[in-house]
């Protein structure tokens, strides 16, 4: 009985699903078509939307585009970027739609993100460069920043380890900013102020828009000065749409230092020969190295609610042995509209998971220097132990037994809920959460040759940090239409909690090696010698802000636009808790002038000015506070006590760095738009630079104050532009151009409290001898200035000579730090970039190339290996015996001294990307499209520099142009720079 029933409710149900699929499908039927420009060719991403509603999708790259509409659906209206908007009927399915390039593009252009909303482009009066996906730089790295490197003009990218998958690059908008805060800018990513970058993958960003002028930025406050990068990612759209994306790169390294083979090295008598022959540099490198990356995208739902979902797993290696990365991660965007649009909801949630093995970068190091003559193995097959030379170590061993891992884990959660009160008139609550957990894990066993020779002891030890940020934002916006008049109002508040903790633990002499890192108690080191190897701590900080802008234009022509902040930080001392960032920028579209209509080459044409005051509060928590620390510990009758006391002086006018910027711009349109740009020129000056400042002990505790003094300016001019230069049915080259300079001059130590000294000299050189520093900071001069001897060339007896502060030309060893001056300096005064894409029927071909020019290098890998008198029983650069000027210095005695004789131009110009793509259309039930494509990544640089690739020298910061450690001083730490070759695969279905 119960089988009868169960059988005709399943009988019922399929024959209701058919009845009900066979009314749909003849209630809705499929169109197909083609979109393309006046001259025939294809239009991607255009948007196709049935008329009267917002049910569509968007063409593929190739024009095309396949919509289910509804039976009584009759009109099509399709639009794009810098077209007029067209609307065809729908007729019998099949349709053909020609775009008109729109008469006013800078009115149509939309839409750019502004912080804490959007505008057109038409409307924006502010130093703003907007990039859509397709802009980006396909590259196969660890940060999607490096897709936009040299696309945008003044903003500097660089990465001194690109090979290394764990590596981030460092992000440096319209030059340096600070002494001792944070120099990177601000990410906003949809929505959330300080999203984690590190947590998105580049196949999910719909649009990056770089917020370079002070207007624009500093509606974000004591977070504004070194700029905001606002990063949306991609919705749902009521198309259903599937995405797949997987590409493999091999990396090899490529402008690599070259160091003498055994042959070479016992010719030259550089030391004792151990009998082996191995090429050191070889043997520490996996060339090549492989990554592969596999992206599954899924979006659709209907006009009120829709979705967008994306998985992706990476699997990379680096250069060097030991380097790895794989990782997991995904992303959720939910969208929904109420039927009558009263309200709006979104929530996006984005997990990532990675496992790291960390780069041995020493291991290069050691590669250049070992004797060739060492073996890697001994007689018995054992790693050899190796204690002479340059760094006296194995690093094969080093690389494949040390464990140095990393286990990361990341999750940002925002929603947001959107009340639309009147047509004009709505507010949005955004609630969001950005969290980050990095588990640290180091062992070294036993076995290791250092361990076996040395202590005997095997080590292990753990690492815990997490941070945490927590964000609330309640903003209301009103807009208001009286004739030629509009107005755009914008209210808000901000509030943002930041808590980091973390343990960490260490133990040695383990029973055994199987267990490494994991069991930390079985070490017995710790409790035989008394010794605490624990650790912990937490802090946190909070931002409260609350601010406002107003948007006004009349007639389409002339906009005014002003904002204001009022922010407070927890940070601040409590004399400066609060502090105001106001705003102002005026735009003029002289193109809708009258005067204008008559010109038929100008397309659009808007000039523009910008004020703005940001702020940067991007330094360590407490510095204002009366703090204590453990001094040691005490015995006092047989009890130990641990003794407290003030650790630092208290400052309690401690406030955020001022930045005051001001740029002046102008937008363009050429030609019916085939050309288009921007010009901007800037000028920021810092005030109320931070920093550690000597003061007197008594009556001061500690010998250094962290305070608010010195005054820093940076002042520039950035060119934009983009062409389309040839535009036929089946041929277009498309060719763009971002160029800057930076002029930059620290003005000041000090101010009406703080008297500071005048310079300071910075990069300490390392050991062996007592080079000193290369560097100086000195107000009036600028960053990255080389002060050091003035070199005369050489003499018979292979002496360096350099000249005196008299003009005497006198060995090397005989100067004086008097003698020193400015010899050179690391900054480069012209950035460019040059982007050429080709379009061919179904083919394209891009060329990109990037080049720094107008500063100097300081080869440091010639000035310790690259000459005879360096140290012996060690390898040294081919540069040595060469005949060259290096091969000149074979006296000893001055082999420390610090001259420009070791400065080298460092220009370049670098073929960055090249990508061959062929992209086909398929008339298919399940796949609309497929593209395969290569590409190759630094295929070539064009430079003067021999101290390997100048793209690894970084050019951000204080003290550019010289190799740098954690702590600013000069190393020789080398991670090669490779060539990357890449194929992938995209599928649309």
């Amino acid at each position: 009985m119960i089988t009868k029933r169960i059988f005709r409710i399943v009988l019922i149900g399929i024959l209701y699903f058919y009845a009900f699929n066979g009314f749909a499908q003849e209630t809705q039927k499929t169109v197909t078509g083609t979109v393309t420009d006046s001259t025939g060719t294809p239009v991607a991403n255009a948007s196709v939307l049935i008329k009267g509603t917002k049910t569509g999708t968007q063409t593929a790259s190739n024009g095309t585009f396949s919509l289910n509409v509804p039976a009584g659906a009759t009109t099509l209206v399709v639009s794009s970027i810098g077209f007029e908007n067209e609307e065809v009927p729908i007729g019998d399915g099949s349709v053909t739609v020609t775009l008109k390039a729109s008469s006013e593009s800078l009115a149509n252009v939309t839409v750019v993100s502004v912080g804490y909303g959007t505008l057109n482009k038409r409307e924006v009066s502010s130093a703003i460069t907007h990039l859509s996906a397709n802009d980006l730089t396909k590259v196969a790295s660890n940060s999607p920043l490096m897709s936009i490197q040299g696309k945008v003009a003044g903003l500097s990218v660089t990465n001194t380890a690109a090979a290394d998958p764990n590596s981030t690059p460092s992000i440096q908008l319209r030059g340096v900013s600070s002494r001792n805060a944070g120099l990177g800018p601000l990410y906003v990513i949809n929505g959330i102020p300080g999203g984690n970058i590190d947590n998105i993958n580049q196949n999910d960003i719909e649009s990056i828009d770089v917020l370079k002028g002070g207007a624009a930025s500093a509606i974000y406050g004591t977070r504004g000065s070194n700029g905001v990068i606002v990063i949306t990612t991609k919705k749902g759209t009521s198309e259903p749409h599937t995405f797949y994306e997987g590409y493999g790169s091999f990396d090899y390294a490529t402008n690599k230092l070259h160091v003498l083979s055994k042959e070479d090295f016992l010719a030259n008598k550089r030391g004792i020969d151990y009998g082996g022959n191995t090429d050191w540099m070889k043997a520490v490198s996996r060339n090549p190295a492989f990554t592969q990356k596999h992206t599954l995208q899924f979006s659709g739902g209907s006009s009120r609610t829709n979705y967008f979902a994306s998985a992706d797993y990476r699997n990379a290696q680096g250069i060097d042995l030991r380097a790895s990365k794989e990782e997991y991660g995904g992303r959720v965007n939910l969208n929904h509209t109420s039927a009558n649009n009263l309200y709006t909801v979104t929530l996006n949630v984005a997990p990532r998971y990675a496992k790291t093995n960390v780069a041995d970068y020493s291991g290069f190091n050691y590669a250049l220097t070992l004797n060739p003559t060492l073996p890697i193995y001994d007689s018995a097959g054992r790693y050899a132990y190796i204690t002479t030379g340059f760094f006296a170590n194995n690093p094969v061993e080093a690389a494949k037994t040390v464990l140095s891992q990393q286990q990361i884990k990341e999750l940002d959660i925002s929603g947001s809920f959107k009340l639309n009160i009147l047509k004009n008139l709505s507010t949005t609550a955004t609630v969001g959460e950005v969290s980050r957990s990095l588990r640290s894990l180091y062992f070294t066993p036993s076995t290791n040759t250092t361990v076996v020779f040395g202590t005997g002891r095997n080590t292990a030890q753990q690492k815990l940090d997490e941070d945490d940020q927590k964000s609330f934002e309640w903003i209301g916006n009103y807009s208001l239409d009286i004739q030629k008049h509009s107005f755009k109002l914008l209210g808000g508040y901000s509030y943002q909690l930041f808590t980091s903790s973390g343990f960490n633990a260490s133990n040695e002499d383990f029973p055994s090696d199987v267990l490494t890192y994991n069991n930390l108690g079985t070490g017995i080191w710790n409790l035989e010698e008394g010794i605490n190897g624990v650790g912990s701590y937490k802090n946190s900080s909070k931002l409260i802000a609350f601010f406002g802008r107003l948007n006004y234009d009349f007639n389409k022509k002339y906009y005014l636009s002003g904002s204001l902040r009022r922010e407070g930080s927890s940070k601040f001392g409590i004399n400066n808790k609060w502090g105001y960032f106001p705003a102002a920028s005026v735009a003029w579209r002289i193109d809708q002038e009258a005067f204008m209509q008559n010109i038929s080459w100008l397309s659009g044409l808007k000039l523009r000015a910008d004020y703005g005051v940001t702020g940067n509060q991007d330094f360590g928590n407490y510095l204002s506070l009366d703090t204590y620390s453990g001094y040691g510990y005490y015995v006092f009758n047989g009890v130990t006590y641990q003794v407290w006391g003030p650790s630092q002086n208290t400052n309690y006018d401690l406030r955020w760095e001022k930045a005051i910027n001001f740029n002046v711009g102008v937008d363009f349109e050429l030609l019916k738009n085939r050309i288009s740009g921007s010009l901007n020129y800037y000028i920021r000056t810092n005030k109320d630079l931070l920093g550690y400042y000597s003061v007197p002990n008594p009556p001061n505790i500690q010998g250094t104050t962290y305070a608010n003094v010195g005054t820093m300016k940076n002042s520039g001019l950035e060119i934009q532009i983009s062409a389309s230069a040839v535009k036929s049915k089946n041929f277009s080259y498309d060719v763009s151009f971002a160029g800057a300079t930076n002029s930059n001059k620290f003005v000041s130590f000090s101010n009406d409290l703080f008297k500071g000294q005048t310079y300071i000299d910075v990069v300490g050189m390392p050991a062996p001898g007592s080079p000193g520093t290369v560097q100086r900071l000195q107000e009036g001069t600028r960053i990255g200035s080389f002060y050091s001897l003035k070199s005369a060339g050489y003499d018979v007896f292979g002496r360096l000579l350099v000249y005196d502060k008299e003009g005497k030309i006198i060995p090397a060893n005989s100067a004086t730090n008097d003698d020193k001056q400015f010899t050179g300096n690391g900054l480069p005064k012209f950035t460019a970039s040059l982007g050429n894409t080709f379009r061919y029927k179904n083919w394209d071909l891009s060329i990109f190339l990037r080049g720094a020019f107008g500063y100097d290098l300081f080869n440091i890998y010639a000035f310790y290996l690259g000459t005879p008198a360096a140290q012996a029983d060690a390898n040294v650069l081919t540069s040595a015996y060469d005949g060259g000027k290096y091969s000149k210095l074979t006296n000893a005695a001055t082999y420390s001294s610090l001259s420009d004789y070791f400065l080298e131009p460092g220009d370049f110009v670098k073929i960055d990307n090249v990508m061959l793509g062929y992209t086909k259309s398929i008339t298919s039930k399940y796949i609309r499209s497929v593209r395969v494509y290569a590409s190759s990544r630094n295929l070539y640089t064009f430079t003067k520099f021999t101290g390997g690739d100048p793209d690894l020298i970084q050019v951000n910061g204080l003290y550019p142009g010289i190799n740098l450690n954690g702590d600013n001083n000069g190393t020789l730490n080398y991670y090669p720079s490779t060539i990357q070759v890449l194929f992938g695969l995209q599928v649309n279905f």
